[in-house]
């Protein structure tokens, strides 16, 4: 099965050509994953190069960093950032433990120092230039946190990523030709409305343009998405799902939106982290508006990777836009909050009903 991870990943997801240089970024927890990536692409005739954190890494660094590390920027991720082809993230926690910062503004002096590689990192992905994926390898830690034993959440992990396919390849490429037709649904249309029990919310897309997430740049993927007119929302949203950032859970949310700011939020729980998020310059606009089309996924794992894909589902990020997109929404924060659409939910495109109940229409 990792075999067939890996030739998904390396064939598919990045693409890989000869010489392609790959950089691949994870913990020492995903070694066997990392073994089969490093034969299949170098089969394929890429340079690779691997960033393993150990446990306890970032703890460490945190509590015994000095202001000036804060400040340092590896030169192998900034060479990759900048020229490298291909970035692959593989998520292999291990158990979390509490971090206990020495230097009071310790997360900020690193977010600053990393700045401008992010920039260019955004710029280069969005054009494809610098290929990039991002997927999960399954740990007791992952496993715990989605409720699941590991075995199951293994099972879990391959099904999303149509490994227990004959051709996984084949599967998202029909995943491809299938989510196309809806893209171009929707990038004909200028005005979308999400409707139902939880949801009455209205947004411009004109000159805009939806996204077809096929399993390229995160595996598994299942998703359409676009970044809204900024100042063009209008409505309210509760969110069904609870909504994790930064390791903190808050549930039951509900904005009220006007021209495209938020001016009023509720939390049944954590609404004083969700207060202080909505002080960070640009997170009280919209920057994605998205649609989860992937049934295989059919639970939440408090993993955004997979529960933003949940088919059935919509979700709306507050803060950075996408370049890709056309959006124009700036913030140092992306969070996305999922909420259910399979029960009254409905999706209109410039007044015609093309979702209901969380499925699309397009063939009715």
């Amino acid at each position: 099965m990792l075999d067939k991870y890996a030739n998904l990943l390396v064939n598919y997801s990045l693409s890989i050509k000869e010489g392609d240089r790959l950089c691949i970024r994870t913990t020492t927890l995903a070694e066997p994953l990392v073994r089969e990536i490093y034969r299949s692409a170098t089969k394929a005739g890429a340079h690779v190069e691997v960033i393993m954190d150990f446990d306890e890494k970032s703890e460490i660094f945190m509590a015994e960093g000095n202001e000036e590390q804060m400040k340092w920027v590896s030169p192998l991720t900034k060479l990759a950032f900048e020229e490298f082809e291909a970035y692959l993230v593989i998520r292999a926690p291990y158990e979390s433990k509490p971090v206990k910062a020495g230097l009071p503004n310790a997360s900020t002096l690193i977010a600053q120092a990393h700045e401008s590689i992010q920039t260019i990192y955004s710029k280069r992905t969005a054009s494809r230039e610098l290929k990039r994926s991002l997927c999960q390898y399954p740990t007791e830690s992952a496993a715990k946190t989605a409720g699941m034993s590991l075995e199951e959440y293994t099972s879990f992990i391959f099904h999303a990523c149509k490994l227990d396919q004959e051709d996984p390849i084949k599967a998202w490429l029909k995943v491809r030709d299938d989510q196309q037709a809806i893209v171009d649904c929707l990038n004909k249309s200028s005005t979308i409305q999400y409707l139902g029990p939880n949801i009455d919310l209205t947004f411009s897309t004109k000159g805009r343009l939806w996204i077809n997430s096929d399993g390229q740049t995160n595996m598994p993927s299942g998703e359409v998405y676009t970044s809204p007119v900024e100042d063009s929302v209008n409505g309210f949203v509760y969110y069904t799902f609870p909504s994790i950032y930064g390791g903190r859970e808050v549930k039951g949310i509900r904005l009220e939106v006007k021209d495209g700011l938020i001016t009023n939020w509720e939390a049944e729980s954590g609404k004083d982290y969700l207060d202080n998020v909505f002080q960070i310059p640009g997170a009280r606009r919209f920057g994605e508006a998205a649609i989860g089309t992937n049934y295989e996924i059919d639970r939440m794992t408090r993993n955004i990777l997979f529960d933003e894909k949940i088919g059935g589902t919509v979700h709306l990020a507050i803060g950075q836009s996408y370049l890709q997109t056309g959006g124009l929404n700036q913030s140092s924060i992306h969070w996305d909050m999922i909420t259910d659409m399979k029960n009254g939910g409905k999706i209109m495109a410039d007044g015609k009903m093309i979702y209901e109940n969380g499925l699309f229409l397009l063939n009715q």
